[in-house]
């Protein structure tokens, strides 16, 4: 099968995911026999995690199947690639690479006078505490599907008829709008770029996954122990001005 109907294919599936788990939650929120004992806002937050878990599992299939019949589809550059162990290697390092990005984004966002703080990640946080179930969704499927979709399908496809930046800016900024958060376009953008140096440098899809999942599974880690964290840095000043 020719490379643009895979994109074609994959990119569709890919937008089916994102506007059937809305339906699907919605379903599953007025159909679906919940226990009584939840609140209706308990109720609406399992529906979604339970609604992208059904769609980021079909989705992953398709995208599996695709991927394993055209094999061709994943060679996009030229020379030999690096062994699964660098590849791994690298997942690691880009992870550190993606969050102080994401931070040096953060700063200047901040001297710009853009508040802090995702919307998006403090109610997929919000959903987690109620639905743990869309833990898997957010650090195992989304860092594959997206990889896939911005990585592969976006970067990869520009980069053989361009070059690696107008490749990489440009799949970082589609990346970025498309979490819908444009006063935080900048923090989008630099694990985006990363992401892209990091499927370049190794020339494996594998690498920039893992560098994403481990920044999605940090993010996840800290919003669910937030007040946790709260508590000891209180602690931590209480025993300061003790000792002072």
């Amino acid at each position: 099968m020719k490379n643009w109907k895979i994109y074609l294919y994959l990119i569709l599936t890919y937008i089916l995911m994102q506007v059937g788990s809305i339906y699907l939650s919605q379903g599953l929120f007025t159909n679906f026999p919940w226990d009584e004992q939840y609140t209706e806002k308990d109720i609406a937050y399992r529906a979604s995690a339970w609604s992208l878990f059904i769609v980021n599992t079909i989705a992953a299939i398709i995208f599996l199947l695709f991927m394993m019949r055209n094999n061709p589809f994943l060679q996009v550059f030229k020379g030999k690639k690096s062994s699964i162990g660098n590849a791994i290697v690298w997942g690691f390092l880009g992870f550190f690479l993606a969050m102080g990005g994401q931070m040096l984004a953060a700063a200047v966002e901040s001297m710009m006078g853009v508040t802090a703080g995702s919307d998006n990640t403090a109610i997929l946080s919000d959903i987690a505490k109620v639905s743990p179930i869309i833990i898997i969704s957010m650090v195992l499927f989304a860092p594959f599907l997206e990889e896939v979709i911005f990585r592969r399908v976006i970067f990869g496809g520009i980069y053989q008829k361009t070059n690696f930046w107008i490749a990489a800016i440009a799949s970082a900024v589609i990346f970025a709008a498309v979490h819908n958060e444009f006063e935080h376009l900048l923090m989008y953008m630099m694990p985006g770029l990363v992401f892209s140096y990091l499927y370049y440098r190794t020339k494996r899809l594998l690498t920039p996954m893992i560098a994403h999942l481990l920044m999605n599974g940090f993010v996840v880690i800290i919003q669910l122990n937030y007040d946790k964290l709260l508590e000891l840095q209180d602690m931590k000043q209480a025993i300061i001005i003790f000792f002072q």
